[in-house]
């Protein structure tokens, strides 16, 4: 039987990025959600997040997506290997490596070729880098003229299977987590079960299981925010589609789970309180810690943050549109553009992201369940003998 303590001395010692797929089988049946992290600013919030993570014994996921993280550095600035080399610099200083790092949105939209062989080399960078986990989104491709859910899907599932396939081929032996998009975040029309089981159902006919599903379920990426740049809380997650999508999972003997996109504008209360967890397993919160920075930087750096801002205005504000809400949708753009500056923040702009960076996410470890949920997937690895296996 191992220990707590075992536990703890496991993920405090060096080793490579957690696989998603033992994060996922872990606290399967464990109410719990797993906070997928996208700190697209600074080492600071990575460190900020992994001090509270290791102080309630947790582990959590890194990820950016496609758009934001590329060969070329997305809108951030960062390459795979960028942001892999950022996320173990902070887990060394910090100790603590109970994290996976996860590839999101690897996204198709149109679905041609050139796009098609774009992407695979995009994934044979996150391969090269070290990641443990991967999300492709080919919902782009759900076809609305077709009238049945076959017809519908059958160009997200065709591709999707091309892209499943080069990863496995590429990955080999070793272990990683897979994510799959069956409806495009931020649509007005939920996903239905039918569409969620078709989905799930044809990958696992092809041989390929997925930990978890991201779904449109009334959560859109980023945040709204009010005359005042006030964040506007978004209550609109449609709890009852994603229970009854997860209920039928289990009938069907499926243990993929909900990757809940989107939930940077819900209250922590909200999360405690009504997110159906274990059904939802995965959480992604990122749009949060950008806006945690940006607030620093105003009160530490105001020079800098008042450049960003203004270079946010000039390049993307409209006569029509409210400063605040121009700011607040196309701020992200600014970390590339910034990047450097904001590398040679002051040591107390820096020390001031890690602890507003802790404190917030022992809040999020709270209202998700994660406390304890390191403990929980180290048995799992203990008890598999998989500790030797990434």
């Amino acid at each position: 039987m191992v220990s707590e303590n075992d536990a703890v001395t496991y993920f405090e010692n060096p080793k490579s990025p957690l696989p998603l797929n033992y994060i996922a089988k872990g606290i399967l049946g464990h109410k719990t959600i797993i906070a997928a992290i996208n700190p697209r600013s600074t080492e600071e919030v990575i460190r900020g997040i992994l001090k509270a993570a290791k102080k309630e014994k947790s582990v959590v996921i890194f990820e950016l997506a496609l758009s934001e993280m590329s060969l070329s550095g997305g809108y951030t600035g960062y390459t795979p290997q960028k942001f892999a080399d950022r996320c173990k610099t902070a887990a060394e200083k910090e100790k603590w490596f109970a994290y996976s790092l996860h590839a999101d949105h690897l996204t198709l939209k149109k679905g041609t070729d050139e796009e098609m062989e774009n992407l695979k080399k995009e994934i044979d960078a996150r391969i090269d880098a070290g990641f443990t986990g991967y999300a492709i989104d080919t919902s782009f491709l759900f076809n609305r003229e077709e009238q049945n859910v076959e017809g519908q899907l059958k160009d997200i599932l065709s591709k999707g299977l091309t892209l499943f396939d080069f990863l496995n081929k590429r990955m080999g032996e070793s272990p990683y987590g897979l994510e799959g998009e069956v409806g495009e975040i931020g649509i007005t029309e939920f996903t239905t079960v039918e569409e969620a089981v078709h989905y799930v159902k044809t990958l696992e006919e092809n041989g390929v299981t997925i930990d978890y599903l991201a779904i449109a379920n009334g959560s859109t990426h980023g945040v709204s925010v009010d005359a005042e740049g006030n964040v506007v809380p978004q209550l609109g997650i449609n709890v009852k589609r994603t229970v009854e999508i997860t209920d039928e999972f289990r009938k069907l003997g499926f243990n993929t789970r909900i990757a809940q996109h989107g939930i940077t504008g819900t209250p922590v209360e909200v999360i405690a309180s009504t997110f159906p967890h274990g059904n939802i397993a995965k959480g992604n919160i990122g749009t949060f810690w950008q806006r945690l920075v940006q607030k620093i930087l105003e009160d530490y750096e105001p020079e800098l943050y008042a450049k960003m801002r203004s270079w946010v205005l000039e390049n993307y504000g409209k006569e029509d549109i409210d400063e605040h809400k121009t700011f607040a949708k196309h701020s992200k753009f600014a970390w590339k553009e910034f990047f450097d500056e904001v590398e040679n923040i002051s040591d107390e702009a820096k020390e001031a992201i890690i602890s507003q960076a802790e404190k917030d996410m022992h809040a999020f470890i709270n209202a998700l369940k994660m406390k304890d949920s390191a403990l929980i997937c180290f048995n799992y690895i203990f008890k598999n003998n998989l500790s030797e296996t990434y």
